[in-house]
């Protein structure tokens, strides 16, 4: 295989450099930020400290959120805004379950595993109804997943009665934190169990032909036996599971919620972790361990950008600079000539 072709067709790339930039930066500016330590939590169990494991912890999350994101755009050629919203809605009904109609009950009135369940169940039934008007109703992603962006918010502060429930059990906080005798952060372990599902049921199923099938050619797909509304619409109810898992995550971390705050602008960075991977926003092919990989790349760049004590309501201009950057490259015109100076200055294959 050829450098050239290498260079400009293997996703892996884009994160790859973007990882290795950001490291050499941080290296530069503060070697400190590499540093991890062993320290203890509040229950005195031992955990890893530092900047990496923070990328680790959150970024883990995101790359749950980016499996269903890959899929959803890969098929409908659009997105889902309403990921945030969602996760808020998961996360109360997980608050809802366990502690009733009490705020700060004594004992959990359900099993966690119930109520994990009971938000996936939920979960799901709005990635469908968001799937539904993308898929028959032949509403655009974006403004089809616009209405429970608007609302999703407010049905999850009414599923509580507006009060902020809270969870008093110390296994409920494992979920987002640490689990006894293990230092490194649960979400991690959530998130590699998570990414080895997917990649068993895209080698063992067709989901993946199907999706890529639709999102390069509806028509065709139709005509080779597909159901392309069919497809469009598993891939939302993908998403909701995955935002279920989100959802317990979030609320675990704090045994409680704030409906206005939790995951919020979390659905850019899953959009910008698709296009990090190199998968094209308007739909088609993908490939999932870039997307994966490109949500650890966002939380490095947002670990970095605290870190330099950027403002949290400027880091969306950041983003949306790399947004525009992705774009650009994205291009096929800008795509052409990158490859033709690519052409220029690599050295030529010699001749055997």
């Amino acid at each position: 295989m050829s450098t050239k072709k290498f260079t400009f067709n293997k996703q892996l790339l884009i994160p790859l450099v973007a990882i290795l930039a950001l490291a050499l930066f941080n290296l530069i500016v503060d070697p400190s930020f590499f540093k991890v330590t062993l320290g203890t939590n509040s229950l005195g169990d031992p955990v890893l400290n530092g900047y990496l494991i923070t990328i680790l912890d959150y970024g883990s999350e995101l790359a749950i959120l980016a499996i269903g994101m890959t899929l959803v755009t890969a098929a409908s050629g659009g997105q889902d805004i309403s990921v945030g919203a969602a996760i808020a809605i998961a996360g109360s009904v997980i608050l809802r379950v366990l502690c009733g109609t009490e705020s700060r009950p004594d004992t959990l009135k359900a099993p966690i595993i119930v109520a994990f369940l009971v938000a996936c169940l939920v979960a799901m039934a709005f990635g469908a109804f968001n799937g539904v008007l993308v898929a028959y109703f032949k509403i655009q992603p974006m403004v089809a997943t616009l209405i429970l962006f608007t609302a999703g918010r407010s049905i999850a502060a009414w599923i509580n009665n507006n009060e902020l429930p809270i969870v008093n059990e110390t296994k409920f906080t494992y979920f987002g934190g640490y689990i006894p005798g293990i230092p490194i952060p649960t979400p991690f372990f959530i998130a590699v169990a998570s990414v080895i599902i997917i990649m068993l049921v895209l080698k063992f199923t067709t989901l993946g032909l199907y999706t890529q099938s639709v999102g390069i050619n509806e028509s065709s797909s139709r005509l080779n036996g597909i159901n392309p509304e069919f497809v469009k619409f598993i891939t939302f109810v993908i998403l909701g599971l995955c935002v279920a898992i989100c959802g317990l995550i979030k609320v675990s971390r704090l045994s409680t919620i704030n409906y206005s705050v939790i995951a919020k602008d979390i659905e850019m960075d899953a959009i910008l972790a698709v296009a990090l991977g190199g998968n094209a926003l308007s739909g088609g092919k993908f490939n999932m361990t870039a997307s994966i990989l490109g949500a650890y790349v966002i939380q490095f760049l947002t670990t970095t950008l605290y870190k330099m004590n950027v403002n949290s309501d400027a880091l969306s201009a950041y983003k949306a600079v790399v947004v525009i950057v992705l774009v650009v490259l994205s291009t096929p015109v800008v795509r052409t000539r990158l490859q033709k100076i690519w052409a220029k200055i690599a050295p030529k294959k010699e001749v055997a």
